[in-house]
């Protein structure tokens, strides 16, 4: 963009803190503004999806519940994740996790069928010239992982070559402190938003005060209504330790009735999730959800049984009623929204699609 610009974010996720940090780097003045008491995670339900999130950047997987064009927008993200996270750890001790060796899919011998079917609308979708789900045997699974094999005999398994998973909690902490220029409020949520202006409720405060930018960026998620349909969809996650438990990539367990989602973080950390649940419930995970993941992580990772739990956590996930992304740019205005499940995996794609039709309106 030619000049510098005021700029509005109504939002600290994973969209408001990737756009300000991108922002900033432009030499925009950027305040950004969300209802969350500070920048740190509360793993009660009510903070930023983001945190909630395991990272896996599957745009194959996804191909299981989701378009080709989403997909496509997954594997230029992938590229885009892998440049943020080498600039994020550039000028920091401590190195972000970004992992890119693939994932797996994998299927109790008694779930071929739903296997095959999950397989069949991947591959339908796939790009034959790129990548393609590959399958594995008995022994090849073995060297990838050795820790995975089915409790009641041999899995199925599938290598999904190209995806990958990024540390989400450590991602987002790096995006705020890395826009230094940026003026972040917390505690202060925005209630509606109108190209150039905001109207922002400060803690404490009953009336909201119209703030005025030469732009404004609405990445509210779930809270963007009334201004835009959208609806929250659950996810759950559970944090275990497991010292001596090995995974190298994401596993998908696939089961006729559910989803189930194993990643491994560093300091043998393995985080256990669903993939949707069409919930507005913000409370924390039940125990027949707790007990079915559980029992479903355990039954292809036997060795899972003595790792503790170390935090159960729910979020809502913003969808709007096509379950796909928007990308809205007018002057003076853009809202990007309706991640759904495929937040991290989108997220640098779509803020690049916004950014190039802003640029074009200033221009």
């Amino acid at each position: 963009m030619a000049k510098p610009l005021r700029i509005g974010v109504a939002g600290a996720g994973l969209l408001g803190r990737l756009l300000t940090w991108q922002l900033s780097r432009q030499g925009h003045q950027v305040s950004v503004f969300d209802p969350a008491a500070t920048s740190s995670p509360s793993f009660d339900g009510q903070g930023a999806a983001g945190f909630t999130a395991a990272g896996m950047l599957s745009p194959l997987a996804e191909l299981d519940a989701s378009d080709p064009d989403v997909a496509e927008l997954g594997w230029i993200a992938i590229e885009r994740w892998q440049q943020i996270v080498t600039t994020l750890s550039a000028s920091h001790e401590a190195p972000l996790h970004f992992a890119r060796a693939g994932s797996l899919l994998v299927a109790h011998g008694s779930d071929w069928g739903s296997a095959r079917r999950v397989l069949d609308r991947i591959e339908s979708g796939a790009r034959p010239w790129l990548h393609q789900p590959q399958r594995l045997h008995a022994q090849s699974l073995r060297e990838l992982e050795p820790s995975l094999h089915g409790s009641s005999g041999p899995l199925h398994a599938w290598l999904l070559p190209g995806e990958g998973a990024i540390c989400t909690v450590g991602t987002l902490k790096r995006l705020q402190s890395c826009a230094q220029t940026a003026h972040w409020h917390w505690g202060h949520r925005v209630t509606t938003v109108r190209p150039g202006a905001l109207c922002v409720l400060r803690p404490g405060e009953t009336v909201s005060e119209t703030m005025r930018f030469d732009w404004v960026m609405d990445v509210r998620g779930a809270g963007a209504r009334p201004d835009l349909p959208v609806r929250g969809v659950r996810g759950e996650v559970i944090w275990l330790h497991a010292p001596g438990v090995a995974l190298h990539r994401p596993v998908r367990l696939l089961h006729p009735r559910y989803r189930v989602y194993l990643v491994p973080r560093p300091g043998d950390l393995v985080i256990v999730g669903a993939s949707e649940i069409e919930s507005e419930d913000r409370s924390p995970p039940s125990l027949r959800s707790t007990v079915e993941l559980l029992a479903a992580a355990h039954s292809i990772v036997p060795s899972l049984a003595e790792a503790r739990i170390l935090k159960l956590d729910s979020n809502l996930r913003p969808a709007l009623p096509d379950n796909r992304p928007l990308v809205h740019v007018e002057s003076g205005l853009t809202r990007i929204n309706g991640l759904y499940r495929h937040g991290w995996l989108l997220a640098p794609a779509l803020i690049d699609q916004a950014l190039a039709r802003m640029e074009a309106l200033i221009a």
